[in-house]
């Protein structure tokens, strides 16, 4: 049974998060669905982590189990063409071996968060980043960012449902960067609480 590490793409504006759940669509539900309009069978699609809802991804790694043995161009365009019409795309398909987990074989998660800074409304980037008029002192954003790298407990940053049996993680970046009006806060780490980030 072959392993495909599959590297996706998606806009989380309609979906209740990552997870399959009841309430509403997710994301691993509606590749679960291409999945078996692909193959005819119900396979479980493993991510690396779970998304909350609206929260999008630029390449979020995933592996699924296949019964039969397909080349993995065909896989990743498969999946695409099930895909339509969600806000869902697989940049890249391969064969990896059995022991290959995309959740515990990760190495580093990354997250980015966009401040456009300026006055007007969000026309273009609206649901991809937050407004805030006011000039933002990004140097001070910097400096107060440092205090949070390392290791440290961060159970006021995680959600009261959090099932983690540590609120200790570490955190190995955390900057703050002005690009013209916008601000870029981007962090990465081996793993993050529920609502951490």
């Amino acid at each position: 049974m072959p392993r495909y590490k599959i590297l996706i793409e998606y806009d989380g504006a309609p979906f209740w998060g990552w997870q399959y759940q009841d309430k509403g669509p997710s994301v691993q539900g509606a590749l679960e669905d291409a999945v078996k309009a692909m193959t005819g069978q119900d396979v479980r699609v493993n991510g690396a982590g779970r998304t909350d809802a609206g929260v999008h991804a630029l390449g979020q790694v995933a592996h699924i189990d296949l019964a039969k043995d397909y080349r993995a161009d065909r896989v990743r365009d498969a999946l695409n063409a099930h895909l339509r019409p969600h806000p869902i795309g697989v940049l890249s398909a391969e064969i990896v071996p059995d022991t290959f987990d995309a959740r515990f074989s990760a190495t580093k998660r990354h997250y980015i968060y966009r401040i456009v800074n300026h006055r007007a409304n969000l026309a273009l980037k609206a649901g991809h980043a937050w407004r805030v008029p006011r000039v933002l002192d990004v140097e001070a954003m910097q400096d107060a960012a440092q205090v949070l790298i390392g290791k440290h407990d961060f159970t006021t940053f995680r959600d009261t449902e959090c099932q983690a049996k540590s609120p200790e993680k570490t955190l190995d970046t955390l900057d703050v960067t002005r690009d013209g009006d916008e601000v870029n806060i981007t962090t990465s780490a081996r793993s993050f609480l529920h609502s951490q980030v």
